[in-house]
C-alpha cells in the first residue's frame, strides 16, 4: 500500500481509526469519546467486551452437551403400559422403517446436522480470528447464517413440549421428555449465546492487521 493510493487506504481503515463506534442496541453511530449512546443511553464500546473468551467458553460447553443430547433418550413413548425410549437417531431410523423418509430427513437435518454445523461454524470463526486464514467477507456471511438459523433451532424442543402436554392418555399412551431434551435445549441456547457474544468486526480487524504486516514485510 502506498500513500498515492487513497482508495485502498480508505478501504483498510476501520471505525476505530475514524473515531467512531456503533451502538449495538439502536445502531446509532457514536463518537469515540461517547461512553453511552446519546439516543438510547446504552453503553457503547469499540468492540464487544471479552468477545472471544465468552464465545469460546459457550461454544465448547455446547459441544460437550451435544454428546449426551444425541446419546441419551430424548423422549419416551408409552403405549398400553409398554415404554420405548428413543434417541434422536433411533427416532430417525424408526421413521425410515415406517416409510416416512422425508420426515426422517427433516428431523435428521434439524436435530443432528444443523446443530453440528452451527458448532463447527462457530469454532471455525473463532479459529480464523487467531490465524491467517482470513476471508472476512465469506466469514461474515457464515456468521450471519449461524445467527439466522439460531432462531429456528428450538423447533424440536417446541414439538416435544407439545407432545408431552397433549399426549397424556394414561394407560393408552403417554409421551415424556427424556434427559437428552434438556441437553439439546442447552446446546441450542448456548450456541445462540455464543453467536451473540462473538463480534464479527474482529474478523476485519485481524484481517487488516495481517494485511498491514504483509505490506511492511
Amino acid at each position: 500500500m502506498t500513500a498515492s493510493d487513497p482508495d485502498q487506504s480508505s478501504l483498510m481503515s476501520s471505525g476505530a481509526d475514524r473515531g467512531i463506534k456503533l451502538c449495538l442496541d439502536c445502531h446509532k453511530v457514536c463518537q469515540a469519546e461517547d461512553d453511552r449512546c446519546p439516543r438510547c443511553g446504552s453503553k457503547v464500546r469499540l468492540r464487544k467486551k471479552d468477545s472471544l473468551s465468552r464465545s469460546w467458553a459457550l461454544t465448547l460447553t455446547a459441544g460437550l452437551l451435544y454428546i449426551p443430547a444425541n446419546m441419551l433418550p430424548i423422549m419416551t413413548v408409552s403405549r398400553f403400559g409398554r415404554s420405548k425410549p428413543d434417541t434422536i437417531m433411533s427416532g430417525v431410523i424408526e421413521l425410515v422403517h415406517h416409510g416416512m423418509a422425508p420426515i426422517a430427513l427433516l428431523v435428521f437435518t434439524a436435530s443432528i446436522l444443523v446443530p453440528l454445523m452451527k458448532l463447527l461454524g462457530m469454532v471455525w470463526l473463532l479459529v480464523c480470528v487467531h490465524t491467517r486464514r482470513m476471508n472476512p467477507g465469506r466469514q461474515t456471511v457464515l456468521y450471519r447464517l449461524i445467527v439466522w438459523i439460531g432462531r429456528w433451532s428450538m423447533l424440536d424442543i417446541f414439538i416435544i413440549s407439545l407432545l408431552v402436554a397433549l399426549v397424556q392418555f394414561g394407560h393408552l399412551g403417554t409421551v415424556t421428555a427424556g434427559p437428552a431434551a434438556f441437553a439439546f435445549a442447552a446446546v441450542v441456547v448456548l450456541t445462540m449465546w455464543a453467536a451473540m457474544s462473538f463480534d464479527p468486526r474482529l474478523l476485519w480487524d485481524r484481517s487488516r492487521q495481517f494485511s498491514l504486516k504483509g505490506d511492511q514485510q
